[in-house]
């Protein structure tokens, strides 16, 4: 719908967005989000086998695109980012941590040196859902507890 709009509401979006960066703040509707309850694994009755998912809208996805397009250029540019940091960065991931971590542990052993791992695991810190949102989601589909 916004691209069949495209020649209307350009302007108007342009100006809200300018008007956004300058005062740092953001239209309130923009900042609404519909939590919506996505199934990851296991059984289907068990509140913590779902992630919440927020639906705003898509002027307020938007603007996050074009913020966070700055922020990151601004930090590339000032090398703010340590060629170590693995995580939420474009370009790497678990897998290719996973294997310069292995490479230097590697280098390491060879070395006779000593090494110990540590592993954490924070997936059941962030990606569960609280009792009381599920409850209240299934309330809403007129599900029952």
């Amino acid at each position: 719908m916004l691209r069949e709009l495209a020649d209307v509401i350009a302007e108007p979006l342009s100006i809200i967005f300018e008007r956004s960066w300058r005062t740092g703040e953001v239209p309130k509707d923009w900042r609404k989000a519909n939590v919506t309850l996505v199934f990851k694994k296991g059984k289907k009755e068990y509140p913590g086998n779902y992630r919440p998912v927020s639906v705003t809208s898509i002027p307020g996805k938007k603007i996050e695109q074009l913020i966070l397009k700055v922020i990151s250029k601004q930090m590339e540019e000032k090398n703010v980012i340590r060629s170590s940091q693995y995580g939420f960065t474009k370009g790497k991931s678990g897998l290719t941590n996973m294997i310069a971590f292995y490479g230097g542990r590697t280098g390491w052993e060879g070395e006779g040196r000593a090494v110990d791992v540590v592993y954490l695991n924070f997936s059941k810190a962030f990606d569960t859902v609280s009792h009381d949102i599920f409850i209240g989601e299934l309330r809403k589909c007129g599900l029952e507890e």
